[in-house]
């Protein structure tokens, strides 16, 4: 059984202890709170582009991850802060998505992302297959949704989503490579979404 633990000895704790002990102990979240809450707003703010937004989006990611605790399982090649961070990550593009959709925001789509898509110098057409692009990731498993939003949208190397997971580039350039082929078989459903062969 686990002894009482106070906010301060709590700090001497690894991440994934803190995460555990807080499920009997509340109190001691708010050390994973301190830890974290800077580096996911600066996380949260590139994404939402907007401090508010970005406010909220790291409210409900520390929410989801507490709610979520009993998900986590401590193990080699698994640290608290790559699963927190997909939480985080997750919940700022459904954020930015909301936001897309309602007009407040405007999706990017890097060049190489467009090619899923035919070519096109219509702008409305374009933004017609910038909403078929977010029904279909829509559809998606999260985890491919991630990396596609990170390699193709927000332009992220292959290196840097590896780090960001804390899994090998080896492990991300299958993943992206599965999502490329999870889309263009989830996009055969939608006329909007003409798809360019490989």
């Amino acid at each position: 059984m686990l002894g009482i633990t106070t906010t301060d000895s709590a700090k001497d704790l690894t991440d994934e202890e803190i995460l555990i002990r807080a499920q009997a102990q509340p109190w001691i979240y708010t050390v994973l709170l301190e830890r974290y809450q800077d580096a996911f707003m600066r996380k949260a703010r590139s994404i939402v582009r907007n401090e508010l937004d970005a406010e909220e989006v790291v409210q409900d990611a520390f929410t989801k991850i507490y709610m979520n605790a009993d998900k986590f399982k401590p193990q080699e090649g698994a640290k608290f802060s790559s699963w927190a961070y997909r939480i985080l990550m997750n919940t700022a593009f459904t954020r930015y998505q909301k936001k897309v959709k309602e007009g407040e925001r405007f999706t990017y789509i890097d060049p190489e992302y467009e090619h899923m898509v035919a070519d096109t110098k219509q702008e409305a057409v374009l933004r017609e297959r910038v909403d078929a692009i977010e029904r279909v990731l829509e559809r998606m498993p999260g985890h491919f949704v991630y990396v596609l939003r990170l390699h193709y949208i927000e332009r992220w190397p292959h290196q840097a989503i590896a780090e960001e997971t804390g899994e090998s580039v080896g492990t991300i350039k299958a993943r992206i490579h599965r999502a490329k082929a999870a889309f263009r078989k989830e996009a055969n459903d939608d006329e909007t979404v003409t798809l360019l062969s490989d």
